[in-house]
């Protein structure tokens, strides 16, 4: 794969992100959060085992033999924080707007040079702190606080990113030992599926008949994003230099924004509006000034 083919992967894998945010919200109308996502990665899973089969199957051994038990390991750490992701993400989305649960996501951004200091003790640029800054400013004017229900949703949003976070951390690791994306697609989906399995047994219901009237939107969900958007991340990042490819993926949130509006009528205010731009504007500056530093 060009350069090129990871710059649009890249993109569409962002689309497919922002434009499902409407599909996790609008599914949980007759169905849990836990249930939706069982099902939504669930179906991921089995669209993505075909495409396994023909194209990675037979170079399995070859590509995870020098240590399996390395890609065992890492493969569940990408799965349970994707697990644990998902799930506030999801939950989230039961108390506040899509555009606050968007944009509030990405402030992964930011977040995974810190967490990259603490776990492998890399250096941080300076200018990750005036980024953490603008996106705390941001998220004061994006969030509604005279509101106590969507303060607690745009706060679980915020303890997503933090996965969201790890989870890109250990794509980028895995990635670059074993050159096996699709197969590390299939392991992370079917690990969520199973982990959201048990607490929707516990605290909801499977109700075939609501699961079936939110198909589209678990179709959506599960196929484009849970299956083939992972996959063109993991792609993405294999030939795309971390800034531009941050700076493709924070744009979720623009697009998850522009999708509310059209299609839920969701329309932000002038104080959301200028917190969404110093949210964006925190995370381009995380990942650009670095990098004008070294050009």
């Amino acid at each position: 794969m060009t350069k090129t083919q990871s710059m649009l992967a890249a993109l569409f894998c962002t689309f497919i992100w922002g434009t499902t945010f409407i599909a996790q919200d609008t599914g949980m109308d007759l169905i849990g959060p836990y249930v939706f996502n069982t099902t939504r990665f669930f179906v991921g899973f089995l669209a993505l085992l075909p495409f396994y089969l023909l194209l990675e199957r037979r170079n399995t051994e070859t590509v995870i033999s020098k240590n399996k038990k390395r890609f065992v390991i890492l493969s569940v750490i990408i799965g349970i924080n994707l697990f644990f992701a998902s799930l506030f993400q999801q939950v989230a989305l039961l108390f506040t707007d899509v555009a606050n649960a968007a944009f509030f996501t990405i402030f992964y951004v930011p977040m995974v040079p810190i967490i990259v200091f603490f776990l492998f003790k890399k250096k941080i640029h300076w200018s990750v702190w005036p980024s953490v800054l603008l996106c705390v400013v941001g998220g004061y004017f994006l969030t509604n606080f005279q509101d106590a229900t969507v303060r607690i949703g745009d706060t679980l949003v915020v303890i997503c990113a933090l996965f969201w976070a790890l989870h890109i951390i250990f794509i980028g690791i895995i990635i670059k030992e074993f050159n096996a994306p699709i197969l590390v697609g299939l392991v992370q989906t079917f690990i969520v599926s199973i982990c959201s399995l048990i607490p929707a047994l516990i605290f909801e219901e499977f109700i075939w008949s609501n699961i079936l009237s939110q198909k589209i939107q678990i179709l959506y969900a599960g196929i484009l994003s849970g299956g083939i958007a992972f996959v063109l991340q993991i792609y993405a990042q294999q030939n795309i230099a971390p800034a531009p490819s941050a700076i493709i993926f924070s744009l979720e949130g623009v697009f998850a924004t522009v999708a509310a509006w059209i299609i839920l009528s969701q329309i932000l205010n002038i104080n959301n509006i200028i917190g969404c731009c110093f949210i964006l504007a925190g995370v381009l500056i995380s990942q650009l000034l670095p990098e004008f530093k070294r050009a």
